[in-house]
């Protein structure tokens, strides 16, 4: 994991928009994960006002939806699915049809996972996986755990992941998630991990220590060949 401190959060996401965007102008088709939340919100942000300028850079990529609430009814304004088309879809002009999410009211949950884990085989690997740091280090709605699941799944959702400002919003609160897996993650060809926040201090510590542990799933990453790990040293 090659580590960045930044002096804060614009310079954070400044430099992750740098990365993001040499790779993006070395190769336009990528299939890019997305994660949701404030971490990432100012990145998103900067590709659009780079969208407005260079277009023709953002044409050929895919987009895949990283979680999504489960449970909610369709909660709409307040599901990662309507994050993703206000911060990416829309100001990016990317098509439905290039767009890979986890519906955000299945009927059938478990089915809902395979499909998306059929996408994946079809579209996959993943080029560029954005993620950002949870509060007790979970990855998407894979939570510390004993155990770890490799694919897409329902998750079982921390009193951490309950308390997301998102959750507090709904009006009909998530009962579990649906989420990538460990693995699909893993095999990623690049990593970007956004981190900031004061009430990430501990996370962030264990994170740094280096100890690889199913308790703190970001730690994972360091078994990746190839993570940008941007760290908003105002969070330390």
């Amino acid at each position: 994991m090659n580590i960045h401190y930044c002096s804060d959060y614009e310079g954070m996401s400044q430099m992750a928009f740098d990365s993001l965007l040499a790779n993006l102008k070395t190769k336009p088709q990528q299939l890019i994960c997305t994660a949701t939340g404030y971490s990432p919100t100012r990145l998103y942000e900067k590709l659009a006002e780079s969208y407005r300028s260079t277009p023709k850079i953002f044409k050929e990529i895919k987009i895949i939806k990283l979680d999504e609430w489960g449970g909610t009814n369709g909660d709409y304004p307040n599901t990662s699915d309507y994050y993703i088309h206000e911060k990416l879809l829309e100001p990016l002009q990317i098509s439905k049809s290039n767009y890979l999410s986890f519906d955000s009211s299945p009927t059938d949950a478990k089915k809902e996972c395979d499909r998306m884990e059929n996408e994946i085989q079809e579209h996959g690997p993943i080029d560029i996986c954005i993620l950002g740091l949870g509060k007790n280090g979970h990855l998407g709605f894979n939570e510390p755990s004993k155990t770890l699941f490799p694919d897409c799944h329902i998750a079982d959702l921390s009193e951490s992941s309950l308390k997301h400002p998102m959750a507090n919003k709904m009006k009909t609160k998530p009962t579990y998630g649906l989420t990538l897996g460990m693995a699909n993650i893993l095999k990623s060809k690049k990593i970007i991990l956004l981190v900031t926040g004061p009430s990430k201090k501990k996370a962030i510590k264990k994170l740094l220590s280096r100890e690889i542990t199913t308790f703190l799933p970001a730690s994972f990453l360091w078994l990746h060949p190839n993570v940008e790990c941007f760290l908003d040293k105002s969070s330390l």
